[in-house]
C-alpha cells in the first residue's frame, strides 16, 4: 500500500481488508483517545443538567486549583526515558535519514536516569543539567523538559537519601531557578515551551527542594571501628592532595583540628592553583601577604572566579569519530568482551573515541 513517512525503508501504516475495500488499522491509543473524548461529552452533558448555582459557588475553587491541576496532568503522562547507551549524531538530512539530531532528543535518548546511579557520572550529569539550565532550557521540547525534571527530582531524591553531593546540587538549583524566574517574567518575549502554570509550579518545586536541601542535617555515623582521624598524618595529607575542588578542601577541615591544620597548607593550595589555571594568570591576580608570600589558598577562589577550572569526572559520554555516535562507554564489557559500546565498523575503534565534555555535549547539537 501507499504510504507517506519520513523514511522511504519505513514499514508505512497497517491496513486490513474489509467488505468495502482496504481500511487502516487504528492504534490502541487512537481508541483510547476516542472513548475519553466520548466520555468527556457524557460528563459534560450530565454537569450542563445541574443547577448553576453549584458552579457560582465553585467558581473560585476551580481558578485557584488550575495551575495545580495542569502541572498535575503533566507529571501523569508517559515518562519518555528511554534505555539506549548510543544514539547517531547527523546534523542534517539524507536520502536515507530525515531531520537531525537535537540536544532535546540526545537527552532523552541516553539513559541519563540510570547514569545518575552510578558514582562516577554523577557529577558529568549534574554538570550537563547545570550547563542545560544556564543556557538551552528554552531549547527543549516538551517532552525533554518533562525528562529534565523528572531526572532532577531523581537527583534530588538521591541526595537527600544518602547525602553524598548536596553542594552540587544546591548549585545547580540556584542556576535553575535564577534562569526560570528570568523566562516567567519575560513571558512573550522568550520562547517558553508549554503552559505557564507548569512552569510557575515547576519553580514551585524547586523552591521546595532548595528548602529541603538547606535543612539537611548530616546524621552523626557511630562506628567502633577505624575512622579517618586514627590515619597517620602522612596518609591524611595525601588524601587531601589527590582533591581536584578548594570547596571539598575547606569541607574536610572543619571535620577535626588536624585536617584543618593539614588544609590550610601552602604547598597544598599551590599545587591546586597549578592544577587547574596557568601560570601566565597567576601574574595578574597576584595576592601577597604582609610578609611578601603569596597567598595561594586566596588566589586559586580570585582566580575562579575569572576562569574556568578543570573538570575532571569518573566517567563521560564518548564520540566515535568515525561512526558519529555519542555512547556511554562500560569499561567492564569493554575488558571482558572487548565491547566499544556501539557498533563501530573501524579497524581500530579505540583510536577513533573522545571523551565529551559537558560543554562538548551542548556544542555538538549547534547548528
Amino acid at each position: 500500500m501507499p504510504f507517506l513517512g519520513q523514511d522511504w525503508r519505513s514499514p508505512g501504516w497497517s491496513w486490513i481488508k474489509t467488505e468495502d475495500g482496504w481500511k487502516r488499522c487504528e492504534s490502541c491509543s487512537q481508541k483510547l483517545e476516542r472513548e475519553n473524548n466520548h466520555c468527556n461529552i457524557s460528563h459534560s452533558i450530565i454537569l450542563n443538567s445541574e443547577d448553576e448555582e453549584i458552579f457560582n459557588n465553585e467558581e473560585h475553587e476551580c481558578a485557584s486549583k488550575k495551575r495545580k491541576k495542569d502541572h498535575f496532568r503533566n507529571d501523569t503522562n508517559t515518562q519518555s526515558f528511554y534505555r539506549e547507551k548510543w544514539i547517531y549524531v547527523h546534523k542534517e538530512s539524507t536520502k536515507e535519514r530525515h531531520g537531525y539530531c537535537t540536544l532535546g532528543e540526545a537527552f532523552n535518548r541516553l539513559d541519563f536516569s540510570s547514569a545518575i546511579q552510578d558514582i562516577r557520572r554523577f557529577n558529568y550529569v549534574v554538570k550537563l543539567l547545570q550547563l542545560i539550565a544556564k543556557s538551552q532550557l528554552t531549547s527543549l521540547s516538551g517532552v525533554a523538559q518533562k525528562n529534565y525534571f523528572n531526572i532532577l527530582d531523581k537527583i534530588v531524591q538521591k541526595v537527600l537519601d544518602d547525602h553524598h553531593n548536596p553542594r552540587l546540587i544546591k548549585d545547580l538549583l540556584q542556576d535553575l531557578s535564577s534562569t526560570l524566574c528570568i523566562l516567567i517574567r519575560g513571558v512573550g518575549k522568550s520562547v517558553l515551551v508549554g503552559n505557564i502554570n507548569i512552569w510557575i509550579c515547576r519553580l514551585e518545586t524547586i523552591l521546595t527542594w532548595q528548602q529541603q536541601l538547606q535543612d539537611l542535617q548530616m546524621t552523626k555515623q557511630v562506628n567502633n571501628g577505624l575512622t579517618l582521624s586514627d590515619l597517620p598524618l602522612h596518609m591524611l595529607n595525601n588524601i587531601l592532595y589527590r582533591f581536584s575542588d578548594g570547596w571539598d578542601i575547606i569541607t574536610l577541615g572543619q571535620v577535626t583540628p588536624t585536617l584543618y591544620m593539614l588544609s590550610e597548607d601552602r604547598q597544598l593550595w599551590k599545587k591546586l592553583c597549578q592544577y587547574h589555571f596557568a601560570e601566565k594568570q597567576f601574574c595578574r591576580h597576584l595576592i601577597l601577604s604582609e610578609k611578601g608570600h603569596i597567598e595561594w589558598k586566596l588566589m586559586y577562589f580570585a582566580l575562579q572566579k575569572h576562569y574556568p577550572a578543570k573538570e575532571q569526572y569518573g566517567d563521560t559520554l564518548h564520540f566515535c569519530r568515525h561512526c558519529s555516535i555519542l555512547f556511554w562507554k562500560d569499561y567492564h564489557l569493554a575488558l571482558l568482551f572487548k565491547d566499544s559500546g556501539h557498533p563501530c565498523t573501524a579497524a581500530d575503534p579505540d583510536s577513533c573515541f573522545t571523551p565529551v565534555s559537558p560543554q562538548h555535549f551542548i556544542d555538538l547539537f549547534k547548528f
